[in-house]
């Protein structure tokens, strides 16, 4: 007997909001409490948070505010626990802190129509992500970004993961969070690096889809060193806005296809990052890694000395350092292992973007190994000229 396969398809409709603020935890506002209440409008709900070590120490009594503000709103709100995390890329690297989310949230009867509310940079969101993810497959998810990178690219997608093998983000999920809370205040504390890195993410949207953005940047770049908050929240607002239609309109959400343009400058990126053992922030490697496709994609004859200039200036004006950090052969074969290992984590045909103007992105299925050694060494040339 020959029984023929049953085949199934269904969609699934998903929606998240993303919220601007400052001081979400001061008893008067009432955004958190609302979003909250826009789940379970009549009834209780249990919240754990997970808050970065790195923004307790800038903010000391955030933990007592998140306590007062949830007694405060105690007919929505119920608060549970909160966790501290070391930050940084550090809580990607181990598995305990996801194994102490996952704990909490057993000890503390978190399930399906409860939250976890993270509080943090983008690696603290991206470990509290997957941990929420895989619990009951899955716990409700609120992020509360405090880094310009984080706010403006890392907690605004699907994505969730942990570094292991020594390969960034290979343990992961698709999971959309309930809600995304930006709170301005956290960026006031930044250091300045963490101010400038997140801006990469910025450039990088703008040079694979919007001139017109990239132009506000360049004129904006001596503001966003110099920390002027209009600026940045104008770059944060539009980096989010075109990062978020990117996943409802690109087709793609879950990173099924071999295309994703939203890593550009990404592959030596995540290579560079691992190579430095995370001392470099992750803004600044990706800086890093579109000042190199850049120049490759000129070398190739995909963009102009003039354009490439352009933009290498407006990337130096911000504040990056954009050369390359490989000295000798063997680190240099190292950097170029991430090119694999970049096809490798998304599966399929080998897919880099490029740009072949400003705001035009094009794929390409092969790199040229020896020109990308070329374009290394043409990129560190031109920073050294201009150090000097």
């Amino acid at each position: 007997m020959q029984l023929k396969p049953i085949e199934q398809s269904f969609a699934v409709n998903f929606k998240y909001s993303l919220h601007f603020t400052s001081t979400v935890f001061e008893s008067n506002n009432g955004l958190l409490a609302e979003v909250i209440k826009s789940y379970k409008p009549k009834e209780q709900v249990k919240l754990l948070f997970v808050v970065d070590d790195g923004v307790l120490k800038k903010h000391p009594k955030l933990i007592e505010s998140i306590r007062n503000y949830c007694l405060g709103h105690s007919s929505q709100l119920l608060f549970t626990e909160c966790l501290v995390i070391a930050g940084g890329e550090i809580a990607k690297n181990n598995y305990d802190n996801v194994d102490r989310i996952i704990s909490a949230i057993n000890n503390n009867a978190i399930c399906r129509h409860s939250f976890v509310v993270v509080i943090g940079g983008g690696a603290v969101i991206d470990m509290a992500g997957y941990a929420a993810s895989v619990a009951h497959r899955g716990v409700k998810l609120i992020r509360i970004p405090t880094t310009v990178l984080s706010q403006n690219d890392a907690a605004i997608g699907v994505k969730n993961g942990i570094n292991a093998y020594n390969k960034k983000n290979f343990i992961g999920t698709f999971a959309p969070p309930y809600a995304i809370i930006n709170d301005i205040d956290f960026l006031t504390s930044l250091e300045q690096r963490d101010w400038i890195a997140g801006v990469a993410e910025a450039i990088k949207v703008a040079l694979i889809k919007d001139e017109f953005f990239f132009k506000t940047i360049k004129e904006n770049a001596i503001k966003l060193k110099e920390r002027d908050m209009d600026a940045m929240l104008q770059t944060i607002y539009r980096c989010a806005e075109m990062h978020m239609e990117h996943i409802a309109k690109g087709g793609d959400p879950f990173e099924s296809g071999s295309s994703r343009p939203l890593d550009f400058g990404h592959w030596s990126a995540h290579k560079l990052e691992q190579m430095s053992n995370y001392s470099l922030r992750h803004g600044e490697a990706v800086a890093k890694g579109i000042a190199l496709d850049l120049t490759y994609s000129h070398l190739v004859g995909f963009i102009s000395i003039e354009i490439l200039d352009e933009i290498l200036e407006v990337m130096l004006d911000i504040g990056f350092d954009l050369s390359i950090p490989v000295s000798g052969d063997t680190e240099m074969q190292e950097l170029l292992k991430g090119i694999q290992e970049f096809r490798e984590h998304l599966g399929g045909e080998l897919t880099i973007t490029l740009i072949d103007g400003i705001g035009q992105k094009m794929d390409v299925h092969k790199i040229d190994i020896e020109l990308m050694k070329n374009a290394v060494n043409f990129l560190n040339n031109k920073c050294k000229i201009n150090m000097a």
